[in-house]
């Protein structure tokens, strides 16, 4: 069949190997205690659960995973009561849950204040995530000055996420003058500490030679460890260098790999140039529903190109294969939906 002509790829996967990706107590009182008794042992359990919690948060692993299993009421009140004690970590982690309104109604002011004391007491994770909101305008004005304020507390501590952000600030002269040089340095140093998003930045950075010699082996390397850790912006640029062959051989095959993955994680442009790679048959045999599925994903994101594609694709498929396709993009749909 001759080559559509579809609009946004410039320049061997089934769909088994894409659906495949989608898919991802104790013995009783000998006698009766008086109510003070009761009192006093309830408290010295809750003080000991308290204190266990405490040496959990002090500990140099804090997460989701690691937290001792409780509901996430329980969760709360035993944050709560290391909060109330002082512990930045713990009052980090009573915002995320009113953020996330987990165990308690959902509250972005109260999720803010304690993030604003634990960011006040130097915890980093508090720090950064104040400075998103401060950026996003999220539960509080939006002041770019105050998040580079918060980004930069944090970074000063080696957190290579503000490390990265504050970057991107510099990058783009918010709350600071815009400085290349600036945010050159802080890419490079959430770089080497594997951040992605940093190597990301820091990969277009010496791909463009903007205020550093062009350097595109370097661009490619930093691009391939970005991808190898899911950044989708970087899965998407190695399948265009692979499609197009710069940098590396022209290989179709790559390609495919490169565009399926950012493609599952709904990256709009890696779902028009899949769509465009199945119906052209580059890469992976040739086929029209799959080129119609991963058209329509991305035109449903608003992509122009792409609902042109679909459209053109469309009126090649019979009344039969139109049906077949439309609910395999509801099945994708729904198998992407549950992978995020």
């Amino acid at each position: 069949m001759e080559s559509l002509k579809l609009h946004g790829r410039t320049g061997a996967l089934a769909l088994l190997t894409a659906l495949s990706l989608l898919l991802v107590g104790g013995a009783l009182p000998a006698r009766a205690e008086s109510d003070a008794a009761k009192s006093q042992k309830t408290t010295d359990h809750e003080s000991a659960e308290a204190q266990t919690f405490l040496e959990y948060l002090d500990s140099d692993t804090i997460n989701d995973e690691a937290v001792p299993q409780q509901d996430d009421q329980q969760t709360v009140a035993l944050y709560r009561s290391a909060a109330e004690m002082g512990n930045a970590k713990a009052q980090f982690k009573l915002g995320l849950m009113y953020a996330q309104g987990r165990g308690v109604p959902q509250d972005d002011k109260q999720a803010v204040d304690w993030y604003r004391k634990a960011a006040e007491l130097g915890q980093p994770d508090a720090q950064y995530t104040l400075g998103q909101r401060y950026e996003r305008g999220r539960g509080l004005p939006q002041d770019y000055k105050h998040a580079v304020n918060w980004y930069r507390k944090a970074a000063e501590q080696g957190y290579a996420r503000a490390l990265s952000d504050l970057g991107v600030m510099y990058a783009q002269g918010r709350g600071v003058p815009q400085d290349d040089t600036q945010a050159f340095a802080l890419f490079k140093k959430a770089a080497d500490r594997g951040f992605p998003d940093a190597q990301f930045n820091l990969g277009s950075i010496y791909a463009q030679g903007k205020g550093v010699p062009q350097d595109d082996p370097q661009a490619l390397a930093l691009f391939r460890k970005a991808a190898e850790q899911g950044q989708a912006d970087a899965q998407y640029t190695l399948g265009v260098r692979y499609d197009q062959g710069r940098g590396v051989p022209k290989d179709d095959k790559q390609a495919v790999d490169w565009y399926l993955k950012a493609a599952v994680q709904g990256y709009a442009r890696a779902q028009l140039n899949l769509g465009v790679m199945y119906a052209n048959g580059d890469g992976v045999p040739q086929n029209d529903i799959n080129a119609y599925a991963w058209s329509s994903l991305a035109a449903a994101q608003g992509d122009t190109n792409a609902v042109s594609n679909r459209d053109i694709i469309a009126d090649n498929l019979t009344p039969e294969q139109r049906v077949a396709a439309q609910a395999f993009v509801a099945e994708l749909q729904a198998r992407l939906d549950n992978m995020r």
